[in-house]
């Protein structure tokens, strides 16, 4: 079996997901992988580039709603 990308085998994010629900989710907007990150705050996130959204991983449950998400610009 391999391993999603960007877990390298690990829980995401520090969220807790098994390596195999993780690499299920998908961005609610546009349907893309999302990838693990950590947002200023120091919390994990789940990042979207193509809509721009980091949602967030509240009590290791990922909160998939676009009006909970907060705006991201990819780093030039």
């Amino acid at each position: 079996m391999t391993q999603p990308r960007g877990t390298g085998g690990r829980s995401a994010a520090g969220s807790g997901l098994a390596p195999v629900l993780r690499a299920l989710l998908r961005c609610p907007v546009t349907g893309e992988e999302l990838f693990d990150a950590v947002g200023p705050d120091g919390a994990p996130v789940l990042l979207s580039p193509g809509a721009g959204l980091a949602y967030p991983v509240r009590d290791g449950v990922p909160v998939l709603l676009a009006h909970e998400a907060a705006p991201h610009r990819a780093q030039d």
